[in-house]
């Protein structure tokens, strides 16, 4: 649960960072855009174009002729990134669907945008905050699993001792006389330990200590080999 809570605010977290740093045809527009940018009254209207990094003179020389009422030398570019470019371009409000097509028909992109205090600042709040719990879910789960770690390996431990002394009543029958025991050799001990226990045990059990496996003879305790 600790780790779905925290992958789901990072997956938010990647999701807000991908709209602020991907290509403009793509991302939040909000911290590109000034007050001063934005033309709105009853009759005119500002739009915000994509336009390709090398079509950016094709733009400048043609955005005015795209309709009859676009304002003159009213183009601005406000941003630039390796693919495009943005501009904005102020109208007549009553022709802003017929400028839309014509500006796609010459590639250029309109991007639907209204410039929003209350927004962007209800957007930063929330990214501080997801941050925030990031790093307080991090924390709370690092602990968490410290904490924990000592207590579940020797929870295993346990189980794996009382599987031990279950199989060997289950082999050797009562009363229980034999050693169970736990062998931990070192990384160039392990084959000759192997070969020991194989001689002890006789043929018919011997290939229970031939296979060398990558996960070494702690884990052939809990599993079931």
């Amino acid at each position: 649960v600790r780790v779905a809570e925290y992958g789901n605010v990072k997956s938010q977290l990647g999701a807000i960072n991908r709209k602020q740093t991907g290509s403009l045809a793509v991302r939040d527009l909000s911290n590109l855009i000034k007050p001063e940018d934005m033309v709105t009254s009853e009759h005119l209207v500002t739009l915000l174009s994509i336009v390709p990094k090398y079509s950016q003179k094709d733009w400048l020389s043609s955005y005015e002729s795209l309709d009859t009422f676009v304002v003159p030398r009213s183009s601005k570019k406000l941003y630039e990134d390796n693919e495009y470019a943005l501009y904005t371009v102020t109208l007549f409000a009553k022709v802003v669907d017929n400028f839309k097509v014509h500006a796609r028909e010459k590639g250029f992109q309109i991007r639907d945008f209204e410039y929003s205090p209350e927004a962007q600042e209800s957007r930063k709040q929330e990214l501080e905050k997801l941050l925030q719990d990031q790093e307080v879910m991090r924390t709370s789960l690092l602990q968490w699993c410290y904490a924990s770690y000592s207590e579940v390996f020797s929870s295993w431990m346990h189980f794996s001792a009382v599987r031990v002394f279950v199989e060997s009543i289950l082999r050797y029958g009562l009363p229980a006389r034999f050693l169970s025991v736990v062998l931990a050799p070192s990384t160039k001990s392990e084959k000759k330990v192997r070969n020991i226990l194989e001689g002890l045990c006789g043929n018919a059990n011997s290939s229970y200590w031939r296979s060398e496996d990558d996960v070494g003879m702690a884990a052939g305790l809990g599993g079931e080999s």
